[in-house]
């Protein structure tokens, strides 16, 4: 008998060892850490809902939209099949191999769904590349409303703080920030790319009537007692008003208590005696799968994009992380216009460009070009002749990226 039992035992290891045992295949996620047991329980939500992708193992890793494009342009293999972005490195992901096309038939849902910005960002070329997750990437004012007396206006801003020994910060050496001010006046500046993510020109007015206005006003604003550096409410001090955005809307809450109040930037009257509304970029969180080998996974992963993109799951993420959707459906919700950091930010959109795709030496121009009014080299008393010569060797520079 225990012969017999030995055979057997001994016929069982090698039929295993024979036919090995397949663990479920694995669809990596990447989001912000923030949004990581929300995406979880979504996914759950997405597994019942759709049997016909069981089978796949979903594994869920907290890597912010900041970092993600980083680490898949270093390994794309090793990276995530369906990962959370911030549009603005979206060229340089199709340029890496990193992302694939949307699927027709989900393209035209993103379309019709989702606003017009979002849409644009997610594009290069003439190619839907990402699913718009959100419509929340952007500025507008944050002030104390027992100090500033009219928001709408940036002289009485600045007066107010001035008047009650307050700060108000502005960021004018940050590339996102500081087109506020050449957005407001008419000024452009964005890069073509092609559908392989190449920039192929650069479209640049800074050096011209509407470039000195702009560029004069930040002088102007810089020479104020109550401006300070800055965008970070967790960075300030003595903090009147702020240019910020919805990521700090809790800690604003927090600083201004009954006196919290937010407002679309305000409007300043140019060197030219002209009202001007300042403007700025419009930011988005995009979604997106990576390019993959097997047909079937591909599907699953597409589905899993369209699911988690969605307008009823873009509500209950705003529900849950407060994140601002695109979706339009879920733009119109009475949770999302209650929301006065939302709503501001919606006002001020309208006002804006998306933020389409810049070389990364831009942004150091940028800082740099808002250092030298930091420094004191460019003052009030620059002349006009001067600070045009600083906008043409800024644009001159800007074009010499895209060729």
């Amino acid at each position: 008998m225990k012969k017999m039992f030995t055979v057997l035992m001994a016929g069982l290891l090698a039929a295993s060892m024979a036919v090995p045992v397949h663990a479920a295949e694995q669809i990596k996620v990447w989001v912000a850490d923030a949004a990581v047991s929300f995406t979880q329980e979504q996914i759950e939500a997405f597994k019942e809902a759709n049997p016909d992708f069981a089978g796949y193992e979903y594994l869920v890793e907290p890597v912010g939209e900041g970092d993600a494009a980083g680490n898949m342009i270093t390994d794309v293999k090793a990276g995530a099949d369906v990962f959370v972005f911030a549009q603005d490195q979206i060229a340089r992901l199709v340029t890496a191999g990193a992302l694939i096309d949307v699927a027709p038939e989900n393209a035209e849902v993103i379309i019709a769904e989702n606003d017009a910005g979002a849409v644009g960002a997610a594009t290069v070329g003439d190619t839907l590349y990402a699913y718009p997750l959100t419509s929340d990437n952007g500025y507008f004012l944050y002030y104390d409303k027992s100090v500033v007396t009219d928001p709408t206006s940036l002289e009485q801003v600045v007066a107010d703080c001035e008047a009650a020994g307050k700060n108000f910060y502005f960021e004018i050496n940050s590339g996102w920030y500081q087109t506020a001010f050449f957005f407001g006046t008419g000024a452009e500046l964005t890069y073509d790319t092609d559908n392989d993510g190449n920039f192929t020109a650069c479209n640049i007015t800074y050096a011209s009537d509407a470039g000195l206005v702009a560029l004069k006003e930040m002088i102007e604003l810089e020479a104020s007692p109550a401006f300070k550096n800055g965008s970070s409410i967790g960075n300030g001090t003595n903090i009147g008003a702020i240019v910020d955005g919805t990521w700090d809307s809790t800690a604003a809450q927090e600083l201004f208590g009954d006196n919290y109040a937010c407002a679309k930037l305000p409007t300043f009257t140019g060197s030219d005696g002209n009202t001007y509304q300042l403007s700025g970029f419009g930011g988005f969180k995009l979604l997106d799968v990576k390019p993959q080998e097997n047909e079937d996974k591909l599907a699953a992963c597409d589905a899993l994009a369209a699911f988690l993109s969605s307008g009823e799951v873009q509500l209950a993420r705003f529900e849950a992380v407060g994140w601002g959707p695109s979706n339009l459906e879920a733009q119109a919700s009475d949770a999302v216009t209650s929301n006065p950091a939302l709503a501001a930010l919606a006002d001020q959109l309208q006002y804006t460009i998306p933020q389409g795709q810049y070389p990364g030496n831009y942004w150091s121009l940028a800082t740099s070009l808002g250092d030298s009014i930091l420094s004191g080299e460019l003052t009030p008393e620059t002349s006009d002749e001067d600070l045009m010569a600083t906008l043409t060797t800024f644009a001159d520079t800007c074009i010499s990226y895209a060729q």
